[in-house]
């Protein structure tokens, strides 16, 4: 994974799901953001992450436990209906939305997935081309190709124990809507 410069990026934000142990969010921040390379970090460009979890005594520990804490926050919220306090967290930033969303060691019973066509990835490739600059990160390494769809739903059949329980169609950009749910 390519390192994330503050310097490079403005007002990066991730949001973690299912995240009060601290160590993992610092982990990942610090894999994000090399210190070495990123000396001059304004206010502006800094990135940011922001843990939640349900459990208040895994987010009390987390946040005893944080040793960044101007850059990484860890908050009891629940994501289907706190919705206010992450818009809170963004304005405090001033940012309108995340750039990255993690879920992590959370139990889902559903799930919506709309998969983007492998031709968006090859279109977004050949534009970038074509403006001189180079491919996406490991963009010759992405295994699937072809039917996105198709193999997502392999994968979460054949290895996340989940059903597809209904197909919606495609939306305007052709992007299929498949809903699974735990077996």
């Amino acid at each position: 994974m390519k390192k994330l410069c503050p310097a490079n990026y403005a007002k990066v934000r991730a949001a973690c799901q299912g995240n009060a142990r601290q160590e993992l969010s610092v982990a990942f921040y610090k894999h994000l953001v090399q210190e070495p390379e990123c000396q001059e970090e304004s206010e502006e460009r800094k990135v940011h992450l922001l843990g939640f979890d349900l459990d208040e005594i895994l987010i009390q520990r987390a946040q005893q436990n944080n040793p960044l804490p101007g850059s990484i926050s860890f908050i009891t919220l629940d994501v289907t209906k706190d919705t206010d306090r992450l818009q809170h967290y963004l304005d405090q930033h001033g940012c309108s939305h995340f750039h990255l969303c993690l879920c992590l060691a959370v139990t889902i019973q559903h799930l919506l997935l709309e998969a983007q066509p492998w031709k968006c990835y090859r279109s977004a490739a050949r534009r970038l081309r074509k403006l001189g600059r180079s491919d996406f990160d490991h963009f010759k390494t992405l295994k699937i190709r072809g039917d996105v769809a198709e193999q997502a739903r392999e994968h979460l059949e054949g290895h996340c124990g989940m059903e597809l329980i209904r197909s919606f169609g495609s939306t305007t950009w052709d992007r299929k809507l498949l809903l699974f749910k735990r077996r």
